[in-house]
């Protein structure tokens, strides 16, 4: 079956990989509740690149006293995850506001795209 995947880098200071932790059980909670299929936030361990490539740490431009989050969520279709999406936006429009400014990371040097899935298994 078909997936279809958004998915994230984010760059974070350490000490507030806590806090981050909180506010991504909150947005697993929703995105399942709304319909997600899968729901992952997972911390950089092991970012040695042996076989050549860009380390994460360069190229999610990673400053002293940070790590990088990978994550992501699965839906069936993109259009499943458009109308997951508007659902938790404006669940926590709603419930939050729009104020971005107590994030626990830098959204302004976060990533993600929504890919569609060409193999899985």
């Amino acid at each position: 079956m078909p997936r279809y995947v958004d998915g994230f880098v984010i760059p974070i200071k350490k000490k507030n990989l806590a806090a981050y932790k909180k506010m991504a059980i909150i947005g697993r909670n929703a995105w399942m509740k709304f319909g997600a299929l899968d729901y992952y936030e997972c911390v950089a361990d092991d970012t040695q690149m042996p076989y050549g490539g860009t380390p994460l740490p360069k190229m999610a431009k990673l400053k002293a006293g940070e790590t990088a989050l990978f994550s992501f969520i699965v839906f069936k279709s993109k259009a499943h995850r458009n109308a997951v999406n508007k659902k938790v936006h404006e669940y926590f429009a709603k419930k939050y506001g729009s104020d971005a400014s107590d994030m626990p990371f830098d959204t302004k040097r976060f990533s993600m795209a929504g890919c569609k899935v060409i193999v899985q298994g």
